[in-house]
């Protein structure tokens, strides 16, 4: 890592010229003396050996406390892990530490930009004012330690601005999109009683302004425990909002106590933020985490996994982070931890594939070539999205700088990824006439606590995989017998404590829905001694994700899909994703969602529901195509019984198919008790499922 508070001068390669984790196996064997002969070996010793790994974080990245930590995993159990007793942490004053090199070497903090073109960059002397401003602000009005702050916002960087000042007091931030629905967003923020409300008056998407100011009235009306009102002129035009403070004026202002202002320095536990599950049923889960697990999960794997490293080193001089995400999303987070190791970050608001009139998938990587991003990540539905509306980046020869795409949200298939290698190699085409290969960082993980599979830079490619286990992670597959496999299909189970593991749902004072979402599966002890085997009842239980996932015996993974939206046909188990590979490699289908609604012996029904190009229509040669296509991919067992073209498929606000609420919703349950229009991205299309549902039970 450069030395923060050193100018460093332009380097004579490009970024980066050394892969990050190359770096810090370098540095392992020059301090600790340890050298590993395969990342294989690197991994179990990062599982086996957790104190000497984590404290190697602390130190590699240079992690700063007032106080000194009396241990690095004082107590390991599941749930209950201690981390770093007597640490005290900051994730802004970490932030705060790149302003001076940062500037010194003329890169900017954050650059953002929307649809109509307007763009903000924020160079990071003016990102800490506006920040100091915001949090004596807050400050001034009641806001401190503890409480919580609610953010209806868009992915701008006053929305950045915001989140770091509310958490430099020790208060505790929470955003929701405002393209959630009224309903949503206030099963969220209820459950958190928020003192504060930072709110816009509109977002543009798709083409169309969307005034938000009734919404925020409205949500302001509902919350009684919100005392502050700040109001962001996002869309402008709008009316105003009685009893509110203007965004802008607030951080308009300089004075002495604003340019010394430092943010507090809390323990290592500590929350940061709350995020949410996508609560497609039920109350959404208003998951907790932590400062101290956050600055050090995000900086160990942003940086050794996704090799995204800072802006003003060297090494990776110029680097500029881009990963397009909605604030409703988690990845929004992972976003802005770039700002952790002093990178640029760069944001986007608004629809990457145009408006409906015109769709437009160039929108993204115009804006990529524009801003000279060097990584560029997105949902595999982005660029599942690119390759089906035949998008060629040849127009754009400065995406050559892009040296990474990262993929998250559902499994990337092969198909996509060769598509998206093919065409850098044209754009990378060298003097020697070679051409280099783009690297996919593909990663899985979720809301819950971060990524846990994903990308190694030096490790070999294969598309539809990813290429290791994360460091620190020690994650497993585990049959039905609860017993560790390899090149099977299992459960994803995490078998030890990582430090961004959310210590609580916040609210739930008994812990019961929180051991019920992770740790209620296995029987206490099994699988939890270090190295492997069964532990003492008091290790608490392993960590059960609700994944299949396979590892293979070269340490590579394959994510199955939610491993409670199983098809199960004639004895045979499968994972959706497998069936979505198969039907979406046709040219003729934009997206599908098939349901196995097999339970309790009765005997198995699969629907798959496709959504077709425009001027394309389901006859009998598609659905032979469609049948062989599975037929080859996977089995003759898993030929859907029906094939049913629909307008669109049902998803969560965050990009995910909700494969199980219409599984309940045709096994007759409820649609109020199954599905929360409020919480889906397309609530419009549930109208043909229940009708569909309707006329199945009556049929």
């Amino acid at each position: 890592m450069p030395p923060m508070n050193a100018t460093t001068a332009r380097p004579a390669q490009p970024a980066p010229f050394v892969p990050q984790i190359r770096l810090y196996a370098q540095w392992l064997e020059r301090e600790r003396g340890l050298h590993f002969p395969s990342y294989q070996a690197m991994w179990k010793w990062s599982v086996t050996d957790l104190d000497a790994f984590w404290q190697s974080i602390w130190d590699y990245f240079d992690i700063q406390s007032p106080t000194p930590h009396t241990a690095v995993l004082a107590r390991n159990a599941m749930p209950g892990a201690v981390w770093f007793p007597g640490a005290q942490v900051s994730y802004v004053q970490q932030v705060f530490r790149h302003v001076q090199p940062a500037q010194a070497a003329g890169f900017p903090a954050v650059i953002g930009s929307n649809e109509k073109g307007q763009r903000l960059e924020l160079s990071w002397p003016e990102l800490r004012r506006q920040v100091a401003a915001m949090a004596l602000h807050l400050q001034a009005q009641g806001v401190g330690q503890g409480d919580r702050v609610a953010a209806y916002l868009p992915n701008i960087p006053q929305t950045i601005v915001a989140f770091l000042a509310v958490v430099s007091l020790g208060a505790i931030w929470s955003v929701c999109a405002p393209d959630m629905g009224t309903n949503a967003v206030l099963d969220r923020f209820r459950q958190i009683t928020p003192k504060a409300l930072i709110a816009c008056d509109g977002v543009t998407y798709g083409g169309r302004d969307h005034p938000r100011t009734a919404v925020v009235e409205e949500l302001r009306a509902a919350l009684p425990s919100v005392e502050h009102l700040v109001l962001l002129r996002n869309l402008g035009g709008q009316p105003a909002v009685a009893h509110s403070a203007d965004f802008d004026a607030i951080v308009s202002r300089q004075d002495p106590e604003q340019l010394s202002f430092e943010p507090r320095w809390l323990p290592f536990d500590h929350p940061l933020w709350i995020v949410y599950s996508s609560g497609t049923t039920g109350m959404p889960k208003p998951i907790v985490h932590t400062h101290g697990g956050t600055l050090v999960n995000g900086m160990a794997h942003k940086t050794l996994h996704y090799d995204v490293a800072c802006s003003y080193d060297p090494n990776s001089w110029g680097e500029r982070f881009m990963w397009y995400s909605s604030t409703g999303w988690v990845m929004w987070n992972s976003q802005i931890s770039g700002l952790l190791g002093g990178t640029t970050c760069v944001i986007f608001d608004g629809n990457p594939g145009g408006t409906k009139e015109r769709p437009d998938w160039t929108t993204l990587w115009r804006y990529a070539d524009q801003e000279r991003v060097t990584f560029m990540g997105g949902g595999a539905a982005f660029f599942t999205n690119c390759m089906k509306a035949q998008v060629d980046l040849s127009p754009w020869p400065g995406l050559a700088r892009v040296r990474a795409l990262g993929t998250t949200g559902s499994p990337l298939s092969a198909d996509v990824q060769d598509w998206g290698t093919e065409q850098f190699q044209h754009l990378t085409v060298q003097a020697d006439g070679t051409a280099r290969d783009i690297w996919w960082c593909n990663i899985s993980g979720g809301t819950d606590a971060g990524a846990f599979v994903g990308g190694h830079r030096e490790l070999p490619m294969v598309a539809g995989e990813m290429q290791c286990l994360f460091l620190g992670v020690a994650v497993e597959a585990w049959n039905e017998l609860g017993e560790p496999v390899v090149d099977q299909v299992g459960e994803l189970v995490v078998t030890q404590p990582v430090p961004s593991m959310p210590p609580f749902f916040w609210g739930d004072t008994d812990h019961h829905r929180y051991l019920g979402s992770y740790f209620d599966m296995y029987p206490p002890g099994k699988g939890r001694r270090v190295g492997g085997g069964d532990a003492d009842a008091s290790a608490g239980g392993v960590w059960r994700h609700g994944d299949w996932l396979r590892i293979t015996p070269e340490g590579r993974c394959i994510i199955y899909g939610r491993s409670d939206a199983t098809i199960n046909r004639h004895g045979l188990r499968m994972g959706t994703s497998e069936l979505y590979r198969a039907v979406e490699a046709l040219p003729e289908v934009l997206d599908s969602m098939v349901v196995d609604l097999e339970y309790l012996g009765r005997e198995s029904y699969m629907p798959l529901f496709i959504v077709l190009r425009d001027g394309v229509a389901l006859d009998e040669a598609l659905r032979g195509r469609l049948n062989d296509a599975i037929k080859t991919a996977l089995s003759p067992r898993f030929i859907p019984n029906d094939i049913f073209q629909v307008a669109e498929i049902p998803r969560t606000l965050s990009g995910k198919k909700q494969e199980l609420p219409i599984k309940k919703l045709l096994l007759g349950q409820p649609v109020d008790k199954v599905l929360n229009r409020d919480a889906m991205a397309n609530p419009g299309c549930l109208d043909w499922y229940v009708n569909f549902a309707h006329a199945r039970a009556n049929a």
